[in-house]
């Protein structure tokens, strides 16, 4: 059984962001599979999900982290798709900042 985390790192201020809601979604549907808040350390584990070989999607709900950290969110929302194609772990990282953002996949 393979698992799911992710990880956002505020990268302006060079620490972890806290409490950012992040969702799970196959590709294309509007049903959330599942939903997990960042820790502390900017960290989620989606406990519990099987995800079988199919397309989904991350959102990382950033606007009241950016307003907060930033005064402002140009981001109120960021997705990330990716394919699950094997076995394997799939931990997906965002870096952040006011106005970018980069994922890819972590180990």
């Amino acid at each position: 059984m393979n698992k799911l985390s992710c990880h956002v790192l505020d990268t302006s201020n060079g620490h972890p962001a806290a409490n950012i809601v992040v969702k799970l979604f196959r590709l294309g549907s509007f049903e959330c599979l599942a939903e997990e808040t960042t820790n502390a350390d900017g960290r989620a584990v989606f406990e519990g999900i099987t995800l079988d070989k199919h397309n989904f999607t991350l959102r990382f709900l950033v606007q009241p982290y950016c307003e907060e950290q930033f005064g402002s969110s140009f981001f109120p929302m960021i997705d990330v798709h990716f394919t699950v194609a094997d076995e394997r772990n799939y931990h997906i990282p965002l870096l952040l900042s006011p106005y970018s953002y980069s994922s890819y996949r972590g180990s």
